[in-house]
């Protein structure tokens, strides 16, 4: 390098040198300038709601659909069973110790009201017959003495306080007749004064014979069932929360085993609680089809019921519907999740909640496994 090049090289070294020299003073003398800020974040997602992808949601098994405009008919499932009525059942006992004598019907045979249905023989039907003839005795007897007073009296041979006497004896023989005749009858004492009929007081069918012939039984022994299989009834138990809502003429759909649906309506109400099955009882009564229905028989009722009931509004699944603190949600679908939206809540029934306000007919919302994003939720709240 020549002296030429030395002589550049050094004045390029001093200039960057004063250069350097003067942005630092520069610096220590002016103002500080502010800080740069930094740049703008997202905002954090609001409290109740969950981002979470597409794919995060089918992983989740997360279902989505539309809310629903339609009505609830605050239909309620029970069980029931088919039952005669009280009026249209009758068991027949034994009205006095004795023997089976005779057996006239056996299960399944048609039975009028009135017709005997057995005979049993007894010891105590012989001492009420004996009672009866004896009572009818003093009966003619004291007729024919208060005769003869009334004749003496006329004829003034006799007092009156005979006469008057004759007439007591005859009222005394005669409350005598009418407890002997009555207890004939209560016991269903058989012409021939030695046996008890078994009679039915229902037309229907014998459904139980126990009775055997020849077969000592006592008193109130029950030696058949008869049952009118055209007069039935339907008893339904119902959580006491439904029971309330159940008013006598609710339409009521009446499934039996093999399908078909039966018309009825409810007939009353108990309105007690059981102690036992912790259910109230609803009484049903077929208004068609009852053909197909036997005593016995289990079907499945859906009550329709009337108290209660919301008519309109928009209806979503029930586990769609969340709570979350005091606050009744469902989780409406947006681009980056869920939000959870306050709704309120009407009637429930069949699996159904019907939302009176908070949410339109048609919007995307979360129904299976929709307490997942609950549970996302109040887990961010407590982190």
């Amino acid at each position: 390098m020549n002296d030429k090049n030395r002589l550049y090289t050094g004045a390029a070294l001093g200039l960057a040198a004063a250069a350097a020299l003067g942005f630092g003073a520069a610096r220590w003398t002016q103002p500080t300038p502010p800080a740069p800020q930094a740049p703008a974040t997202a905002e954090p997602a609001p409290a109740d709601s969950v981002e979470i992808t597409a794919d995060g949601i089918r992983a989740s098994a997360i279902a989505i659909a539309p809310a629903a405009a339609g009505e609830l008919d605050a239909a309620i499932p029970a069980s029931a069973t088919v039952e005669a009525t009280p009026d249209a059942e009758a068991v027949l006992t034994a009205r006095a110790p004795g023997t089976v004598l005779r057996i006239f019907k056996r299960i399944g045979d048609p039975v009028r009201a009135g017709e005997t249905l057995a005979l049993v023989e007894s010891r105590d039907a012989s001492a009420i017959a004996a009672d009866r003839t004896a009572a009818a005795a003093r009966v003619a007897l004291a007729a024919k003495q208060l005769a003869r007073e009334r004749t003496l009296l006329a004829q003034g041979v006799s007092p009156r306080a005979d006469y008057e006497t004759a007439q007591a004896n005859l009222a005394v023989a005669q409350a005598d007749a009418g407890r002997a005749s009555a207890a004939a009858g209560a016991v269903r004492l058989s012409p021939d004064g030695r046996s008890i009929a078994v009679v039915s007081p229902v037309s229907g069918r014998v459904t139980a014979a126990p009775a055997s012939l020849g077969q000592f039984v006592a008193a109130e022994t029950e030696l058949f069932r008869v049952a009118d299989p055209a007069r039935l009834q339907i008893t339904a138990s119902l959580p006491p929360a439904d029971a309330p809502r159940v008013r006598a003429g609710d339409r009521v759909e009446l499934t039996a085993r093999d399908g078909r649906v039966i018309a009825g309506r409810v007939r009353s109400a108990t309105g007690v609680v059981d102690p036992d099955t912790r259910a109230a009882t609803i009484v049903i009564e077929p208004s068609a089809g009852s053909s197909l229905l036997v005593p016995g028989l289990l079907v499945q009722a859906r009550i329709f019921a009337s108290g209660g009931a919301t008519k309109s509004g928009v209806m979503v699944p029930q586990e769609a519907v969340q709570t979350i603190g005091d606050r009744t949600v469902v989780f409406v679908r947006t681009r980056a999740g869920f939000k959870a939206r306050t709704v309120q809540v009407g009637g429930r029934s069949g699996g159904l909640v019907a939302i009176t306000g908070g949410l339109a007919a048609g919007t995307p919302i979360a129904t299976t496994n929709a307490f997942l994003l609950k549970a996302e939720i109040e887990k961010e709240s407590a982190e």
